[in-house]
């Protein structure tokens, strides 16, 4: 029976027990199973796709009937995530993780650069050395499809409702989200949240301290003063370091129209070809590093998004791309490495390639600075 009094009903996850009910409709759910067929089976999934999906359905149904709970869920898709970090990356290394304690929750306030790769990277860590998995904050903007809805909330994704506009719907989402956060770290359950509302599309990776006026509210709420409250939160800086960008020329580009043409209007699509992209592309190396807990030492969102992005730099694990994009030299630069960054560039128009190459300069320049 649904529970009636859960506050965060609209915005949560799935629960245990509404994990069946979830893989059932997207078992039925239509756009669902298409989905599967065009990326999976492209060449039949046309004019023989009506013949293939109740096959589909009874894969799926089998495949599916041992998952009964959240952990079980993660279990499956660790499966997956092993594949495609073996089939489209050369490694994934990890720091930082003996600093934190498995028993403890965390706030992970993460630089962005993939939609769906940046969490699922930070949730292999952490799977992979006997923490628990994270809470995942993902924006409305991303749910316009039901099953996109289903898939997300089983994979611990909490709701933001970015779509709210007037202020005191806004206040009253935001509010509702930062009671959450704290309700989960209560919980021992750790969350990961993005630095800033979307990707770092230009590789200037800087938090918005409005994120962090967010995470303050429940604490104003309980007359608890910022840096005190913050400090119960455990916040961690996260720093996600890819050697190469799937998504970096449709970024560049998105710049580039700006640029020059003013606007930049995003396909229906877009958003989930980005994540598709991001999931099969090439990655090369990518490393994760945790960075210290933070304490009470801030008294503001200001001064506390400084440190975050201290951190964050700091902590950046800068590969050869980085280096020969910034024009520095460096000991793991060799040329090879010259070569493959420039015919990267130069299948791309002038104007994309040099946002493209400033994209992978910029953690370079901000980690002298710092």
């Amino acid at each position: 029976m649904q529970q009636t009094n859960d506050p965060f009903s609209e915005i949560r996850p799935f629960r245990d027990d509404e994990v069946p009910g979830a893989l059932d409709r997207l078992v039925n759910d239509e756009e669902f199973i298409t989905a599967i067929l065009k990326y999976r089976f492209p060449r039949i999934s046309g004019v023989a796709g009506w013949l293939v999906k109740p096959f589909l359905k009874q894969y799926l149904r089998s495949k599916w009937k041992k998952i009964s709970t959240i952990r079980d869920v993660q279990s499956h898709i660790a499966k997956y995530m092993e594949s495609m970090i073996k089939n489209t990356s050369e490694g994934l290394s990890t720091s930082g993780l003996d600093k934190l304690d498995p028993n403890q929750s965390y706030l992970f306030v993460s630089n962005h650069r993939d939609i769906a790769m940046d969490p699922a990277m930070v949730n292999w860590c952490l799977y992979n050395n006997q923490f628990d998995t994270v809470r995942i904050a993902i924006g409305d903007n991303l749910l316009k499809k039901p099953c996109a809805t289903e898939l997300m909330k089983l994979n611990k994704s909490f709701i933001v409702k970015r779509s709210a506009k007037a202020p005191r719907e806004m206040m009253k989402a935001l509010s509702q989200l930062s009671a959450y956060i704290k309700s989960s770290l209560d919980e021992k359950q750790s969350i990961w949240i993005a630095q800033k509302e979307g990707r770092a599309k230009d590789g200037d990776d800087r938090t918005d301290p409005a994120i962090l006026k967010m995470f303050s509210l429940e604490g104003r709420r309980q007359k608890i003063d910022f840096a005190d409250y913050i400090s119960q939160l455990r916040i961690v800086p996260v720093t996600i370091s890819y050697e190469n960008d799937p998504c970096d020329a449709a970024k560049a580009n998105e710049l580039y129209q700006k640029e020059t043409a003013g606007a930049y209007e995003k396909g229906e699509f877009e958003d989930i070809e980005s994540i598709v992209q991001g999931i099969v592309g090439q990655k090369r190396r990518i490393h994760v590093s945790f960075g210290d807990v933070i304490g009470n030492e801030f008294d503001t969102p200001e001064t506390l998004a400084a440190e975050i992005d201290r951190q964050i730099y700091k902590n950046y694990h800068l590969f050869p791309s980085n280096y020969i994009a910034a024009g520095r030299e460096h000991e793991s630069v060799t040329d090879k490495e010259r070569v493959q960054f420039d015919t990267k560039l130069s299948v791309l128009p002038d104007g994309v390639a040099e946002i493209v190459r400033a994209m992978y300069a910029m953690p370079a320049g901000k980690k002298v600075d710092i």
